[in-house]
């Protein structure tokens, strides 16, 4: 059966960040389906809270945001990839991710986050690395996804063709690994013992204070009694 992966890239520019992204996707083969920001997705959160009140139908940008939620869902192996901008993912990565706290352990997740892999990316000219790659895998964790790699470095270089050889190398490494361990637990990856503990956490101390269309969806999956693995 064919890999299907999904890569959301935080920017039009098919830069450094997009190239290693490329890089990883190609080893790992597949279908790849390609979504960049803001091209795809533009629109910012205005903060209404329908999201969370009354469901994510509900969102102003319910229908443009749709295709997207789709393509995760489908989707084996995500790639979120981010150049780094002072420091943090860029703004339209950001929004992006803000349009997804509906999604989060402690209201409506979806159980096939819980066998998932994902993969966060990050160039930077120097610092940065780690907290830009920690906005993203703040989102992954809390989605449930069950194997979350990194894949960070700084290039101190416009273009990849432009790094050193050895940098170059550095990154080919690090695509290595990731697609080596990709493969290894595909279709095998069960929920971090940090998802689980989470999971367990919201249900016995948060879902009794949540809002009721949480604890509807909760009550739905079983999961106020049971675990989805």
């Amino acid at each position: 059966m064919e890999r299907k992966i999904t890569l959301i890239l935080g920017t039009n520019r098919k830069g450094t960040t997009y190239r290693i992204a490329r890089m990883l996707t190609d080893e790992l083969g597949g279908t790849v389906t390609e979504i960049l920001l803001p091209r795809d997705f533009a629109p910012y959160c205005v903060g209404c809270g329908l999201c969370f009140r009354k469901g994510e139908t509900f969102c102003p940008h319910a229908e443009l945001l749709r295709p997207i939620t789709e393509a995760i869902d489908d989707a084996d192996v995500l790639v979120l990839a981010s150049p780094v901008y002072v420091y943090h993912v860029t703004g339209a990565m950001k929004n992006l991710l803000d349009h997804y706290g509906w999604r989060w352990m402690l209201h409506r997740p979806q159980e096939r986050m819980f066998t998932k892999q994902a993969v966060a990316v990050t160039t930077a000219a120097g610092g940065g690395v780690k907290s830009t790659l920690k906005d993203m895998t703040d989102s992954l964790s809390f989605w449930g996804v069950g194997r979350i790699q990194t894949i960070g470095m700084a290039v101190y270089a416009p273009s990849f063709e432009e790094m050193t050889k050895k940098r170059q190398e550095k990154a080919e490494r690090l695509v290595h690994a990731a697609a080596e361990d990709i493969r290894r637990h595909a279709g095998r990856v069960k929920p971090s013992l940090r998802t689980r503990a989470f999971f367990h956490l919201y249900r016995k101390a948060i879902l009794p204070r949540m809002k009721k269309i949480d604890q509807d969806y909760w009550h739905e999956k079983g999961w106020d009694r049971s675990t989805p693995w």
